[in-house]
């Protein structure tokens, strides 16, 4: 479906900012790789949201406020650097480096706080980030108290942070936000796109010193299918029915509790899917014959799984059709979990082929709807 709704297209110095935030997800992998069980994956998904929240407060203000200056551009720089400092703590966040993930956190917020002040039209967005600063400012707070603190209380301030900002919807007025649904959709693809090609490269970094052999190159390309079929999942053609979707609605504070919720909080678990898949398939690789462990087999179905149903959350809260196929694959590649314990390929292939059968009967289904609406309009 091609777009009718283009606005401003995401600049260069965004796909940049992006590229830089991925990195953050790809540490975010590193960590499950090494530890994956329940305590790991809780922190991984904690840091996730903290971190999401504040990667799509940037989403929103470029929406609204264009990097067209030097001033502007330098800030968003200062927000790269922010975000590099989160990226780089995050393997020793809940150890050591608690510290320097809060300052890259608070780097983040002050920044995304004072670009907004530098928006065009200053009457509409003041108002909004006059609501918003406060709440991000302190979320910001409890996670900068809480890297200083020792382990448990820092969990505890980290999770409060995380209440702060899901509960921020309801403590603004969101009616003062207004949204190019083109321009906003485009930024959410595009980081989606690179957090699975990156999830690739990550994946191919883990076959470094392994003998190259017929189950060594299986496991390589079922991965990369598998990664495909995560794209293609996206970006059949929903992303802009969604697009379409989100432009319609003309109500300003519909319209953004809309984009908060399917762009929001549906897409942080695309990001989560991403980061536990790409951590089952590099636990696969030196193993394609062998059994894995259970928390392995578990995270790599529960990967899939989480972007499908994260999907189809994104597709119910958008009102597009499909939502329950994704779900149907979810449930298929939860169920192949024991395979994995039984042979690690034996488990990717079973996915692989769920995720296939789960995407190819959508289209085949999208294409007879749009072949009989054409048949039907032509008989008009």
């Amino acid at each position: 479906m091609t777009s009718q709704v283009r606005g401003p297209r995401v600049s260069t110095i965004e796909l940049f900012f992006d590229l830089v935030f991925v990195f953050t997800v790809t540490q975010l992998a590193s960590v499950l790789v090494h530890h994956v069980d329940w305590l790991h994956t809780g922190e991984v998904v904690l840091m996730l949201g903290l971190i999401w929240w504040m990667y799509a407060g940037y989403n929103w203000l470029t929406n609204a406020v264009a990097p067209s200056s030097t001033l502007r551009r330098t800030l968003l720089l200062t927000g790269m650097i922010g975000f590099l400092v989160i990226a780089l703590a995050i393997p020793g966040a809940f150890g050591g480096d608690g510290w320097a993930f809060g300052v890259g956190y608070v780097i983040v917020t002050v920044v995304h706080s004072t670009l907004f002040l530098h928006a065009d039209d200053n009457i509409s967005i003041g108002r909004a980030i006059a609501n918003l600063a406060p709440i991000n400012g302190l979320a910001a707070a409890l996670v900068l108290t809480g890297g200083f603190l020792h382990h448990g209380w820092r969990a505890g301030l980290w999770t409060a942070a995380l209440a702060v900002i899901i509960a921020a919807p309801y403590l603004q007025r969101m009616g003062s936000w207004t949204i190019n649904a083109g321009h906003f959709a485009e930024r959410h693809g595009l980081v989606v796109i690179v957090a699975i090609g990156e999830s690739v490269v990550a994946i191919g970094i883990a076959f470094e010193g392994v003998k190259l052999e017929a189950g060594t190159i299986a496991v390589a390309v079922l991965g990369l299918a598998i990664a495909y079929y995560l794209y293609w999942t996206y970006f059949s053609g929903d992303e802009a029915r969604a697009e379409h979707a989100l432009h319609a609605i003309t109500e300003p504070a519909l319209k953004a509790r809309k984009a908060v919720f399917a762009y929001g909080y549906a897409h942080v678990a695309l990001l989560a899917g991403i980061v536990f898949t790409a951590v089952g398939v590099k636990l696969s690789v030196g193993h394609a014959t062998e059994a894995l462990h259970w928390p392995s087999a578990i995270v790599l179905s529960a990967g899939v799984a989480a972007f499908l149903l994260g999907h189809a959350w994104f597709l119910w809260l958008m009102g597009v059709p499909g939502a329950w196929y994704r779900v149907a694959g979810a449930v298929g590649v939860l169920a192949v979990i024991p395979l994995g314990h039984w042979r690690a390929v034996a488990q990717l292939t079973a996915v692989l082929i769920i995720m296939m059968a789960a995407a190819i009967t959508r289209d085949l289904r999208t294409v007879r709807e749009t072949h009989t609406t054409q048949i039907h309009d032509f008989g008009r």
